[in-house]
């Protein structure tokens, strides 16, 4: 699966300000579509409590925690709040936008 994009998910799936878990090779990611309208793949798991971030609040570019706060940047994986002081693993995404599919590459996770 190197390199490839794998298709997880239809636009009509994912509205603007939401997260959903999805699972591409093995690996737990929260696919989120930001207020503008960006779609955005970052790991599922915060980096100070193992909770899954896909149950948090999306504002902006960020994606916030539901447990302690942390806040963490969607196109970098930066922690944006504490209590989170490392990044988590982002993915590219790509939108093919005349099937509605969003693709990532589990293989290619940006570095933060």
């Amino acid at each position: 699966m190197s390199g490839a994009f794998v298709p997880v998910a239809t636009l009509d799936q994912l509205a603007p300000g939401e997260a959903i878990d999805v699972i591409v090779g093995g690996i737990e990611i929260a696919l989120v579509r930001d207020e503008d309208g960006g779609v955005h793949a970052i790991e599922d798991r915060c980096s100070h409590e193992d909770v899954p971030l896909s149950d948090g609040d999306v504002e902006g570019c960020t994606l916030e925690c539901w447990k302690h706060g942390s806040q963490f940047d969607l196109r970098t994986g930066r922690p944006l709040q504490l209590p989170a002081v490392l990044p988590v693993p982002v993915y590219p995404v790509r939108v093919d936008e005349t099937t509605g599919e969003i693709s990532v590459d589990p293989t290619a996770t940006l570095t933060a």
